[in-house]
């Protein structure tokens, strides 16, 4: 009886290991995708990268003859949605899409539910935006150079709004302050429109803030703008100078929109996701939607974009540290 039973695990065992072998070659040789793909977004509807995401969303549904369904998971600064992420199959059937929180985040906060170099293989920055400085007209400043000579004769009498606390802009301030030694008193607030706001009310009298939201502000006369922090002018604001040519280099300081897989997914899959996203951003439908946005199309590759991640997450986690900012 006993060498009955062996027999039978044995041969059940087998038969177990030839199905799972033949739904291995199976899923090896589907075409991918072949089902549904979910997209997450880690922040709420009608946002930049919502807005993006939806854009790429659309444009790979058409292209693959599947669904790519957003799906919106807000809180905590993004950390939500990308700690669902991190936990998903890695199977090419999940596809994140991020923005700077992702490099702020592991400095920002004490403890987050992703490691931003092993939990994902990134796969490109699709697009980016830079930050912008502004003054209410009323403020005596023509320059950032004029920013660091007014603090400097008139300490802490000067506030800068950003977004909020930890955003690129309000990093960005504090990385200004802090190489130029400018007394400026920065004020988060909670989002761009509230800031932007605040300064357009000349309630603040300088703003640091992301260049889409405030890019009609400007353009309507009512802030004046000193530099956009890139190493070039924006096509959304030519007459703006560069933070580079202002004379602060080092200072840039942009707004990106990347998009990652969990860690694990095959590499021809990351491949075609790479190269289908460049084809849709080279659309001229979704190219035109993303520009309008006051954004720029990036789509690097994954090898720069993993680069980039590295680069930005030392970058802030020096200001962060610095100035000991940290997250409610």
């Amino acid at each position: 009886m006993t060498l009955l039973k062996n027999l039978l695990k044995r041969i059940l065992s087998a038969l177990l290991l030839a199905s799972a072998a033949g739904a291995g070659a199976f899923a090896a040789d589907a075409p991918y995708p072949s089902r549904p793909v979910r997209m997450i977004v880690p922040f709420a509807p009608g946002g930049p990268t919502d807005v993006i995401a939806r854009s790429m969303a659309q444009k790979l549904s058409d292209m693959w003859g599947q669904q790519v369904v957003v799906d919106n998971r807000a809180g905590a600064g993004g950390n939500i949605g990308m700690g669902l992420a991190a936990q998903a199959l890695p199977d090419g059937y999940t596809i994140l899409v991020v923005s700077s929180s992702y490099v702020v985040n592991p400095s920002l906060y004490a403890k987050i539910p992703y490691d931003p170099y092993k939990s994902f293989i990134p796969v490109t920055n699709a697009a980016a935006s830079p930050n912008v400085f502004t003054v209410h007209p009323s403020v005596p400043a023509k320059s950032m150079q004029d920013i660091v000579t007014l603090a400097k004769n008139n300490p802490r009498k000067y506030n800068i709004a950003t977004p909020g606390v930890g955003t690129t802009p309000d990093l960005g301030a504090e990385l200004f302050k802090m190489s130029t030694q400018a007394d400026l008193v920065r004020v988060p607030f909670g989002g761009a429109g509230p800031a932007v706001a605040a300064v357009v009310g000349n309630q603040v009298q300088i703003g640091s803030t992301a260049l889409p939201p405030t890019t009609p502000q400007i353009q309507a006369g009512r802030l004046r703008a000193l530099a956009v922090t890139a190493a070039k002018r924006s096509a959304a604001l030519p007459d703006v100078p560069s933070i580079v040519e202002a004379g602060f280099k080092g200072q840039e300081a942009d707004t990106l929109q990347g998009v990652l897989v969990p860690a694990g997914t095959p590499k021809a899959i990351v491949s075609k996701i790479n190269a289908d996203i460049a084809k849709a951003l080279a659309s001229p439908d979704v190219k035109e939607r993303i520009t309008a946005q006051g954004f720029d199309i990036i789509a690097s590759g994954p090898d720069q974009f993993s680069a980039q991640i590295r680069t930005e997450i030392e970058k802030w986690g020096k200001v962060i540290r610095a100035a000991g900012i940290k997250a409610d």
